[in-house]
C-alpha cells in the first residue's frame, strides 16, 4: 500500500501527458522515524492525488497563481461558483 508523495510533469507530445510520481511506504519503519516524510503516515494524507494536493494536482486545479488572477480558483473552483450562485433568503420574509 504505497501513498503518493508527489508528482510532476516529465514530458509530453501532441497526444500524451507524462508524470513522475514519488510513491512511498507508510508503513516502512525508516519512513515512520523520518520527521521530515512521516506526515505520509496519517490517515488524513491517504488519496492526495485524488485530491489534488500533490504539486502537479495542485497545478492543474491553478493554484500556482497569486492575487487577483487566483480570486475565482480559491478554496477551489467549485467553493467560489457556489459562493456565487447560491440564493440567500432571509429565514422569515
Amino acid at each position: 500500500t504505497l501513498r503518493v508523495l508527489n508528482s510532476y510533469w516529465v514530458a509530453q507530445d501532441a497526444a500524451h501527458k507524462w508524470y513522475e510520481v514519488v510513491m512511498v511506504d507508510p508503513y516502512h519503519k525508516v519512513i515512520r522515524d523520518d520527521p521530515r516524510v512521516n506526515w505520509i503516515c496519517k490517515p488524513t494524507m491517504k488519496h492526495r492525488e485524488l485530491r489534488g494536493l500533490t504539486s502537479a494536482g495542485r497545478k492543474g486545479r491553478g493554484l500556482f497563481n497569486k492575487g487577483t488572477r487566483a480570486t475565482k480558483l480559491r478554496p477551489s473552483v467549485r467553493a467560489s461558483y457556489r459562493r456565487r450562485n447560491l440564493m440567500r433568503l432571509r429565514r422569515y420574509r
